[in-house]
């Protein structure tokens, strides 16, 4: 409710809290029973000095609502020709335990970041993904994985996870760092690296995982992705955040993506790789020769609301869920979450 046009002090009292007798001196705003953001569109309730009743007409008390987040930022492309496979997105979340995200009643903007591009070419490197945004909280894209043949060790792209290394000529090419920027507790870890132990087996590393790093490619076997992490905000526990994993010039593939939405790396048996799997923040997996890596995939955000708070969204491909008594706003598209 709202304080009414020609306020009484008692609907003041009901509106604000407050004891009696009643003194208007109770109801500065930023004092004990007003907040500081609360408006009149009838003129500043005062924050010291002289108070009006007038300054009330219509005024709403501010119902402050603590909502869980799950953010994840969408996953690096695989490299190019026996490339790293991509860096999982950025996981962040409240739930379960976390410090919650404190919002006044209204519209706030989501940002679903997309999966980064596979590499083209055999010298290329996978694209970045881009952040996932809600409120205070941003998830790092996850890194691009490293392309073998651009020369010696080629080292993954940086990320909410990083992206796999790459290596060619026996050089060594590192996996990308995770949890870049730094957040605590961490968004991701870091790629594993490339071997190679001649010209002919070359491999790419896997990229990074939620849960664990991208595991190093082998002579003959590409680097596994980083395992992403199960977490049940929506009522059912879902994997996410998994690393892509590695291709490899051989026919043992070895190189499979995380769980938690990773794309599988390509292989000279098999040599497709696969994409990350979409609102999942998977990397998507790295190529061989001549055969393109894969994409990564999208990101996700979930917001949970406890009972008697709803939420609602848009657009229409968004949607909303109860579980425990709770409302849960799902968001697979950017778009608006509105704090009822």
């Amino acid at each position: 409710m709202a304080v009414p046009t020609s306020p009484k002090m008692s609907e003041i009292q009901t509106e604000f809290g407050g004891s009696n007798p009643i003194q208007l001196s109770e109801y500065y705003r930023g004092g004990p029973n007003v907040p500081s953001d609360v408006t009149s569109p009838n003129g500043p309730i005062a924050t010291s000095g002289t108070i009006t009743m007038g300054s009330f007409r219509s005024a709403a008390a501010v119902t402050v609502v603590s909502l869980d987040y799950l953010v994840i930022a969408g996953g690096g492309g695989g490299g190019g020709s026996y490339g790293g496979g991509g860096g999982a997105g950025g996981f962040r979340t409240s739930f379960p335990g976390g410090t919650t995200i404190d919002l006044n009643p209204g519209d706030y903007s989501i940002t679903i970041g997309a999966g980064g591009a596979g590499a083209t070419s055999p010298s290329a490197a996978g694209a970045n993904g881009n952040n996932s945004v809600f409120q205070s909280i941003t998830s790092t894209a996850g890194g691009g994985g490293a392309p073998a043949d651009a020369g010696g060790g080629v080292t993954g792209n940086a990320g909410g996870s990083g992206g796999g290394g790459a290596t060619s000529s026996g050089a060594t090419g590192s996996g990308g760092a995770g949890n870049t920027p730094p957040v605590s507790p961490s968004q991701g870890n870091s790629g594993g690296s490339g071997t190679s132990d001649n010209a002919s087996y070359r491999s790419g590393g896997g990229g990074g995982g939620h849960t664990a790093v991208g595991q190093a490619g082998g002579n003959n076997t590409g680097g596994a992705g980083g395992a992403g992490t199960a977490n049940s905000i929506n009522g059912s526990s879902v994997a996410r955040g998994g690393g892509g994993g590695g291709g490899v010039f051989g026919p043992n593939p070895g190189n499979s993506g995380g769980s938690g939405g990773g794309g599988a790396g390509g292989n000279q048996s098999t040599p497709g790789a696969t994409a990350g799997t979409a609102n999942t923040g998977g990397g998507g997996g790295g190529g061989i020769y001549e055969v393109n890596s894969a994409n990564g995939g999208s990101g996700i955000v979930i917001i949970r609301s406890p009972a008697g708070a709803p939420l609602s969204v848009a657009p229409g491909t968004n949607s909303t869920s109860t579980t425990g008594g709770d409302t849960v706003a799902t968001f697979t598209v950017s778009g608006t979450l509105t704090v009822n």
